[in-house]
């Protein structure tokens, strides 16, 4: 991680191994650069695999043994020190951890109001990291439970005045659950060949690789994408073999959401020409200023298709404005 330290952390980050190794028993001491944020660790993790020096299944190794006792481990870290015992055979408190970055959360989702946390479809309303926009790269455990207390409340709030002002009971078109239980059961009685399993994994695999980290080639995932997506229909991708236990019939049908929201994030991904917190292009390694002052919207077309657009964001607030840059 020496080898890893932004300009912007460098003064408060420990140069050399026994610099680092004196601040865990002296908080005065610079930080051993492991605790860089995690959009910045995870970038070094991926950086090292790439050239090589990864472990055999993509990873590296975390020590935490080598640095404390087994006693303050296992008091500070129990569910960590379970779960690695219980799920790997691994003692972390004498072993090694074998890690690597994987998707954590949403830095995009459903656009809502900000106060009502209201969504464009009358009576949804939205809380928690699917309403996004209001965490960067190094998004903390408690920033978003915060999140959801607040949003939480505001979206309860708001939801119960939408239901006392409904004038009448809103009425259901039974053409359209007709519709939807037509689409939920179609995988039962396709003839089709393609297995839901298969293309879930060649996504995931896709989007970790190409839309991860480092977005590497936006342009050849995109196509990528929509070509997945245009065999991805639950008359053609499962088969009645594949969707008999819950888990296959849930598979075939989140692919179309899955794969909508894959084609979004590579769209914004190929517009943002720049690099800014976890968004990271290889192509654009710099910052564009002109993408602090815009979000990137995608809404769908009347014929189903997608339309990308960019909206400006409110100017912020200079006092605001100056804590933050401080």
């Amino acid at each position: 991680m020496f080898n890893y330290v932004p300009d912007f952390f460098r003064a408060e980050t420990a140069d050399t191994e026994a610099e680092a190794d004196a601040w865990y028993e002296d908080k005065t001491k610079r930080r051993t650069p492991d605790l860089l944020p995690r959009d910045e660790v995870a970038r070094a993790i991926n950086a090292e695999v790439k050239a090589g020096r990864g472990t055999e299944h993509g990873g590296v190794f975390l020590d935490i043994a080598s640095r404390r006792s087994a006693d303050y481990i296992k008091k500070r870290l129990p569910s960590m020190y379970h779960q690695f015992r219980e799920l790997a055979d691994v003692d972390i408190t004498t072993t090694a951890m074998e890690v690597g970055p994987t998707c954590h959360y949403m830095m995009g989702g459903v656009r809502v109001e900000a106060d009502s946390t209201a969504t464009n479809v009358p009576g949804l309303f939205a809380a928690g990291e699917v309403a996004a926009g209001l965490h960067g790269a190094n998004r903390l455990g408690g920033n978003s439970l915060s999140d959801l207390l607040v949003f939480g409340r505001r979206a309860g709030q708001y939801a119960a005045e939408y239901a006392r002002g409904c004038a009448a009971q809103p009425s259901v078109n039974m053409a359209d659950v007709d519709d939807a239980a037509g689409q939920m059961l179609a995988p039962f009685d396709t003839s089709g060949t393609e297995n839901p399993y298969t293309i879930h994994s060649d996504l995931e695999t896709h989007m970790q690789n190409l839309v991860g980290i480092i977005r590497t080639n936006p342009s050849w995932s995109r196509r990528s994408t929509r070509s997945k997506s245009s065999r991805s229909a639950p008359e053609t991708c499962a088969s009645r073999a594949t969707v008999t236990s819950i888990r296959g019939w849930h598979m075939a049908l989140d692919l179309h959401t899955m794969l909508m929201v894959s084609e979004a994030i590579t769209r914004s991904a190929l517009a943002r020409k720049e690099s800014r917190g976890g968004h990271t292009r290889s192509d654009y390694p710099d910052v564009d200023p002109r993408f602090a002052t815009i979000n990137l919207v995608t809404r769908r077309d009347p014929d189903g298709g997608m339309a990308l657009s960019e909206e400006p964001l409110p100017v912020m607030p200079a006092d605001l404005k100056e804590l933050l840059e401080r």
